[in-house]
């Protein structure tokens, strides 16, 4: 046997195996080690190999999705070995000691699960390939569980971003790719190529060309030849659900980094998890797939006007008629997954139930066509998705007559095929009925014919039918004048045999077998009916989710009065009374208001220098307005009186920073690598959010690079940017900088407390209330008053020498001036330390008073 688990665990290479022995999957040596940990389970040992215990654990087969689960969750591979035979059936090929012959029929991967358990509902779960081709990536990436496919190629400088957009579970790179992702699989180079992925997709697909589905470069090609060829290893020669693959255009997209995800917090909050995203904020979906395509609007804004007016106008059509879109949302709670239950019987892991769940979602997609039947008013968008809802009459009048109303998840046990939809298979659950009613009436002959009323007709199954009496009334049937052939004893009870009982146990067991083959027969069948209709019952599950999104999206936008963007030509940002959606939704369950406020960037007025308190709701301000500008581009209604929107082709978020040690960056490294991004990526129609830059080093380097980017941003970038910042002196720059203006969240002390006011107002910031804000945070009364003091002397200085922005020549002055206030200081206090009061005379006071003066500074 371990001869055999060896050879299988070569096979496996670094994946976990899964040994199927009897009811358990087995893991053994190292695999046994990593599984019991993670799975906190017993580790025991069976056997010996070269001389030590070979450590073992295991799993019940029943419930092994469960344990599949958290192992791929800690970010293992299993490659699952089962039984390919029985041990009747090895016996009769290779004698009575043969071992059963094992096969490994599936690696199960993070990125190529398709069961219910093991996925998320409401995301995507992508594979994403890489090609290095010359100077330029092809990705390939696919939904498994869906079948959707997309196939798209970038520089290698914006990869990064690319990866963050899609957030693949997992990722093949060829082997000894330079700087591949962290985790990533790497596989052959040989199934990298453009030849490989072209011939592959017209051989999944059975087609001779791939130019009906639109144009595919060299490096797309070459990612989808890893990708087939890898879906193609793991599944051991079985593909999954291929959906024709889509190109993605480089512009099409709003081009968003990965430090401007993370900061935004589009999809997961920055502690992990929806919840605190804007994405858990938005999401008024009733199912998964919609949730699942609202995630990737809001991961891949549109970049061109038409597909997003398109969106805009479905949503306004559903926020119009809130009755329609009621009695919508109330059908499409109830509709079944029916992308994903495709997706497993095309990949031959479907059941009974998804064989209902398909028959159920499209019944009510039907339904739900006629509910949406064509109306004048209709966007144009709708009216394309209506025709994918209909056209299933013919498979789902077979699904209905051929399936019971609720099918079970297993088949093996059979019962699923509805009564009255194969007479012949009618006939043979009669017999065995009437087989069964048989036994019940031998039953009740044997206890009259041997006087014991305890006389029972059990199975199990190992000895099938049997009589059972308890023991003390084994001697009547042993030595009885009837037909009873003994066949075990146990501790309490004597089991026998007989022939007419024989006879009626073999009738149900061939009507059985025969009825179970039948409904298998009846299961490929429909499988295959199912499969034959791929495309169009994927394109309706698609219909179904875009139409969820559209529907969600209006009910959102009701709940909070939003507003419809308007899209420009021009690179502009006008927006009326814009709230923060995430942070007002917390507000709004806490019994609190949020504070509106506008924002208007045109090309004279592009640049908002923001100053005043920390606390104050700069932050805020700077991603509430980047959140409506996703949302907007995303094709949803916006938490605004009113927007106007110029398209914006790249947004970047320098808010925020923390340190990469992994990396070796500083907390301040990671702030200039995210702004070294922004000058050399954003252009007139992006739009960038800065937040404090040059706060992490010392005040004069922070300063001198503040006010140089955002000289830069302003005179060679030129893009829509709002700037926060505590360096007062910048508003030097409003003197200089035409398109720039001066702005400050509000705040007032009143009797000692410092009041937000969490308004943005026209005009520099006075001060920046730091102190005050310290006071809020309970940093001690001494340390405050210290700072005060401090505080005062560096104003004093400041105006002594024109402040720091009195020129940035001057700032070398104004340094020097404070590092000699300093010295001074600390002579006094050496001096004034050193003294013996007790001891002075009159003269030496006098001395000591005009030293003292000295030390002060003349």
């Amino acid at each position: 046997m371990m001869a055999q688990y060896l050879a299988l665990k070569a096979e496996a290479g670094d994946c976990l195996l899964f040994y199927r022995m009897g009811d358990f999957f087995e893991l053994f040596f190292d695999d046994a080690r990593i599984a019991a940990q993670v799975l906190d389970i017993a580790l025991t040992t069976r056997g010996e190999h070269d001389g030590a215990p070979i450590p073992m654990c295991g799993v019940p087969v029943h419930a092994a999705e469960s344990y599949l689960a958290r192992l791929i969750r800690a970010g293992n591979r299993v490659a699952i070995a089962e039984q390919v035979e029985t041990p009747e059936e090895a016996k009769k090929r290779r004698g009575s000691k043969a071992l059963v012959a094992r096969q490994i029929i599936r690696f199960v991967t993070a990125g190529t699960l398709t069961e219910e358990a093991l996925l998320e509902p409401r995301r995507a779960n992508l594979l994403v390939a890489l090609a290095p081709v010359r100077d330029r990536l092809g990705l390939a990436s696919i939904d498994i569980s869906t079948g959707r496919m997309e196939l798209e190629e970038c520089a290698a400088a914006d990869l990064p971003a690319t990866l963050a957009r899609l957030a693949a579970s997992e990722v093949l790179v060829t082997e000894g790719m330079e700087d591949a992702p962290a985790g990533a699989i790497a596989r052959p180079r040989s199934s990298f190529t453009s030849e490989t992925g072209e011939r592959l997709l017209c051989a999944a697909h059975g087609v001779a060309t791939l130019d009906g589905w639109g144009s595919f470069t060299r490096p797309m090609l070459a990612a989808a030849g890893g990708l087939l060829a890898y879906l193609d290893h793991v599944g051991r020669g079985t593909l999954p659900l291929l959906l024709p693959p889509t190109a993605r255009a480089a512009t099409g997209a709003l081009f968003m980094d990965a430090a401007t995800r993370a900061s935004l917090e589009l999809t997961e909050a920055q502690g992990g998890g929806r919840a605190g995203s804007l994405l858990a904020a938005v999401d008024r979906c009733v199912t998964g797939a919609g949730a699942r395509l609202l995630c990737d609007d809001l991961s891949a804004p549109l970049a061109q006007r038409p597909g997003i007016e398109a969106r805009l106008d479905l949503v306004q059509w559903f926020h119009a008629d809130p009755l329609i879109r009621a009695d919508l949302r109330v059908a499409l709670r109830s509709l079944p997954d029916i992308g994903r239950s495709l997706g497993r019987i095309v990949a031959g892991r479907g059941s009974p139930r998804d064989l209902g769940q398909l028959r159920d979602g499209l019944c009510e997609a039907a339904w739900i066509a006629g509910l949406l039947s064509p109306r004048p008013d209709h966007p144009v968008l709708l009216r394309q998705l209506l025709p994918a809802l209909a056209g299933h009459d013919a498979l789902t009048d077979l699904l209905a007559r051929a399936l019971v109303a609720t099918p079970p998840t297993e088949r093996g046990s059979g019962g699923f095929i509805a009564p009255g939809y194969d007479p012949a298979l009618d006939a043979l659950r009669d017999t065995s009925g009437d087989a069964r009613r048989a036994i019940a009436a031998l039953e009740a002959r044997y206890r009259t014919e041997t006087g014991i009323g305890a006389l029972k007709i059990r199975h199990n199954g190992v000895l099938g039918y049997f009589i059972e009496v308890p023991a003390r009334h084994g001697e009547v049937l042993l030595h009885g004048e009837g037909s009873f052939t003994h066949r075990q004893t146990t501790a309490n009870a004597m089991r026998f045999n007989s022939l007419t009982l024989h006879e009626e146990a073999s009738r149900i067991a061939e009507a059985g077998g025969r009825a179970l083959a039948a409904e298998e027969a009846h299961f490929e069948e429909l499988i295959e009916r199912a499969c034959a209709a791929r495309e169009a019952i994927a394109g309706t599950a698609a219909a179904l989710a875009r139409i969820d999104v559209a529907a969600g999206l209006a009910e959102r936008a009701g709940e909070g009065g939003w507003a419809r963007p308007g899209l420009a030509d021009e690179p502009c940002l006008t927006i009326i009374g814009g709230r923060h959606p995430v942070v007002e939704e917390a507000l709004a369950k806490a019994g609190e208001r949020f504070v509106a406020n506008d924002c208007q960037l045109v090309p004279d007025d592009r640049l908002w220098l923001i100053g005043g308190p920390n606390m104050g709701g700069k932050s805020t301000f700077l991603r509430q307005n980047a959140l409506i500008a996703v949302l907007a581009q995303a094709g949803s209604f916006v938490p605004a009186s009113s927007a106007r929107i110029g398209l914006i082709d790249r947004l970047f978020s320098r808010v925020g920073a923390a340190d990469n040690l992994a990396r070796g960056r500083s907390t301040f490294m990671v702030e200039m690598v995210e702004t070294a991004a922004i000058l050399s990526q954003a252009t007139e129609r992006s739009f960038v959010i800065l937040d404090e830059v040059g706060r992490g080093t010392s005040t004069y380097d922070g300063l001198a690079l503040a006010w140089a980017v955002a000289e830069a941003i302003h005179a060679t970038n030129r893009s829509r940017c709002l700037f926060a910042t505590h360096y007062h002196e910048l508003a030097r720059l409003a003197e200089s900088c035409e398109a720039l203006s001066l702005h400050h969240v509000r705040a007032r002390e009143w009797k000692g407390d410092l009041v937000l006011l969490h308004e943005v107002a026209q005009g520099a910031a006075d001060r920046s209330y730091g102190i005050a804000v310290a006071r809020l945070a309970g940093v001690p009364a001494p340390v405050l008053k210290r700072a005060k003091g401090v505080l005062a002397r560096l104003e004093k200085g400041r105006a002594e020498t024109g402040g720091l922005a009195a020129g940035l020549g001057e700032l070398p002055l104004f340094a020097a001036a404070l590092e000699a206030a300093e010295e001074r200081s600390d002579a006094l206090r050496e001096r004034l330390g050193s003294l013996d009061i007790d001891t002075l005379s009159p003269r030496d006071a006098l001395d000591l008073l005009y030293e003292l003066r000295r030390l002060a500074g003349e």
